[in-house]
């Protein structure tokens, strides 16, 4: 960081996101990039994301792309639905409304 950088806070949706089974983890990170782990492979998918409102844009190393929606704090990625990792709702499967 250079002395004209401006510290910014992390993006409210950076951290872990699971499914409600566990076997896929996506983190999408403060730097713009994401991590996806699948069952045990771990950074199975990485890449760019890039978040507008409650829409996040995935792309990965290969050039394959993804969206996915933020609604009522569960994250709708393509045929995924995850919630933040320390949310009661992963573990039991809950659909937004």
């Amino acid at each position: 960081m250079t002395t004209h950088d401006t510290p910014r806070a992390p993006h409210p949706y950076a951290g872990m996101w699971v499914t409600s089974d566990g076997l896929v983890r996506q983190e999408p990170l403060p730097d713009g990039r994401y991590d996806e782990a699948r069952g045990s492979r771990r950074s199975a998918c990485t890449g760019g994301c890039t978040v507008t409102g409650s829409r996040l844009d995935h792309v990965d190393g290969t050039g394959f792309t993804a969206t996915g929606d933020i609604r009522d704090g569960v994250v709708l990625h393509e045929h995924l639905m995850l919630h933040r990792e320390d949310d009661e709702r992963a573990r039991q499967g809950v659909r937004p409304a």
